[in-house]
């Protein structure tokens, strides 16, 4: 596994590289985390398909523009690293949390580059079941206020974040002591408060996007494994992610993972690389 840094147009972007055999795979982490979400689930893909596991825009090690964190422009990031710079041409990507409207995005603008798209735990602003669930997901309210969020959370970000690593998840110490150091680590380096809350900030933005791409007829045409956690008590989101990408894709499969909250990668990884070695055979390699 090799750790490293390319320099795009707007960010210096850090991602982790596995090498692996067959057609590689993208994967997208979500807020509040990083690409370390992904520590249990890239072993299990690794000896077939070649691991690209970036931090996005803003996060992780990853620089911090003051803009640009719409799903469509931290799409345009990973479609730079992936296609440009390290000269993929075709690749399955997953995507979970704020991965999965990035690489709906990113699926959107590079339909031919996508061999198969998977998202998790997460419904496409707009489109399908409401991605703040009605107010339920009150965080995404508190977050969207200018200022407010950083004022309260900055010095307290620990304390913060491990509520969300608690009651998101359904199995007990997925998220264990020396994770939640990593994703604190992260998440207190200057303006990574701002760039996290940035992704909720661009919610009606991400709406107006997908509900003009849906309104134009636009339709995807590759494999879609759409992905929820089946315990609502720990915010799994069920067959809401099924849902809403029927509204804008032809071959969706829908699966809700019985024991698992929202943080599928950690809590549930073997039935995870499983389901998604799965799906990957939709393709001819």
């Amino acid at each position: 596994m090799k750790r490293t840094k390319a320099r795009l147009a707007e960010v210096i972007m850090h991602y982790v590289d596995v090498d692996g055999g067959d057609l590689p795979v993208v994967l997208l982490h979500g807020w509040p985390q990083t690409s370390h979400e992904w520590r249990h689930v890239t072993p299990k893909l690794a000896p077939r398909h070649r691991i690209i596991a970036p931090d996005l825009r803003g996060l992780g090690d990853t620089t911090r523009p003051l803009d640009g964190y719409d799903s469509k422009s931290v799409a345009k990031d990973i479609a730079e690293l992936v296609i440009q710079q390290l000269g993929i041409p075709r690749f399955h990507l997953v995507g979970h949390d704020w991965g999965g409207p990035t690489a709906f995005a990113l699926a959107c603008a590079n339909p031919d580059a996508v061999a198969t798209l998977t998202i998790i735990d997460v419904t496409l602003p707009g489109l399908g079941p409401d991605v703040s669930q009605g107010g339920k997901r009150w965080h995404h309210a508190f977050h969207m206020i200018e200022d407010l969020p950083e004022a309260l959370v900055q010095g307290r970000e620990r304390a913060y974040l491990t509520w969300f690593y608690r009651e998101f998840c359904w199995q007990p110490n997925a998220i264990g002591p020396d994770d939640i150091d990593e994703y604190v680590r992260c998440y207190t380096q200057p303006g990574a408060l701002r760039s996290g809350f940035a992704y909720y900030r661009n919610i009606p933005r991400n709406k107006d996007d997908n509900r003009a791409l849906a309104a134009s007829g636009f339709r995807l045409k590759m494999p879609v494994l759409a992905i929820g956690g089946g315990r609502t008590e720990s915010r799994g989101r069920g067959n809401e992610p099924e849902l809403s990408l029927r509204e804008i894709a032809d071959n969706v499969q829908g699966m809700v993972v019985a024991d698992s909250g929202h943080f599928v990668p950690e809590e549930q990884p073997a039935l995870l690389a499983k389901a998604l070695i799965q799906h990957f055979t939709a393709v001819p390699r």
